[in-house]
């Protein structure tokens, strides 16, 4: 793979490393290589969890590369914008579940694409937020969309209009992350929960994330619908007779992925 973006395969789940020193900013070579790695990750079915963290001790990702941005015609500050929101909702749209280990700062894109995962865990030095404000400008790959709706509209306004980062455990009180522990512990953590997540059924997790996802588009009404939808797609499955089974026969399960 690429020298920014490092994948490794484990068993049953993949890490994703950004490697971009010293603090990960998120340039256009290293959002290429992401949108790789992705790509790579949809169609390999021995992967059933993804973990993806920043190497060095100062950041998980401190946002975009600054000095991109003198050069920009909106033109082209459009184009970013759109080509960085597409990359993290392919991210968000793999069908397995995605871990973000989170340490050190995650600051604008870092906090976007944190966001972008399905899961967050935070070592207690982390530090989130999105502080475009203070450029002149606003989150533009999705923050202002994706951190709403974690955390609800009123403190996602406080945090983009002060540009004040939170700390893990305020970033724990408000619904940003799941989980917070000391910093040794975070890749081992996320490892553990990796590991669990992919010894789950996996067509059962893909449409569990269909369902939630799709729900938060559309109306309660809708959204139950496609849930029963999915209910009824996941009992033509080989993996729900297996599970079934196994439950009644007190056994663990062999899941197929079908």
């Amino acid at each position: 793979m690429g020298q920014l973006v490092k994948l490794a395969r484990e068993d049953g789940y993949a890490v994703v490393t950004l490697d971009h020193p010293p603090v990960n900013a998120l340039n256009a070579p290293l959002l290429t290589e992401l949108e790789a790695v992705v790509a790579e990750l949809e169609g390999d079915e021995s992967v059933r969890a993804v973990i993806i963290h920043g190497a060095g001790e100062k950041a998980f990702a401190a946002g975009a590369d600054i000095t991109e941005f003198p050069r920009l015609s909106p033109d082209q500050a459009e184009s970013l914008s759109r080509r960085g929101q597409a990359i993290f909702d392919r991210l968000s749209a793999l069908p397995k579940p995605v871990i973000a280990a989170v340490h050190g700062y995650a600051l604008g894109g870092g906090c976007e694409l944190a966001m972008a995962c399905d899961i967050r865990i935070a070592a207690e030095s982390a530090r989130l937020g999105q502080p475009e404000i203070n450029l002149g400008i606003l989150p533009g790959y999705g923050g202002t969309q994706r951190l709403p709706r974690l955390v609800g509209p009123s403190r996602a306004l406080l945090m983009c209009l002060t540009g004040d980062p939170v700390s893990a455990a305020e970033a724990l009180r408000i619904g940003l992350v799941d989980l917070v522990v000391p910093d040794a512990e975070l890749l081992p953590r996320a490892r553990e929960l990796a590991a669990k997540l992919a010894g789950k059924a996996p067509v059962a997790a893909r449409l569990i994330k269909r369902a939630v996802y799709g729900g938060l588009a559309t109306t309660l009404a809708e959204g139950t619908a496609l849930e029963a939808r999915l209910f009824a797609e996941v009992f033509a499955t080989a993996d729900a007779r297996e599970g079934v089974q196994a439950f009644l026969e007190k056994r663990a399960p062999r899941w197929v992925g079908r």
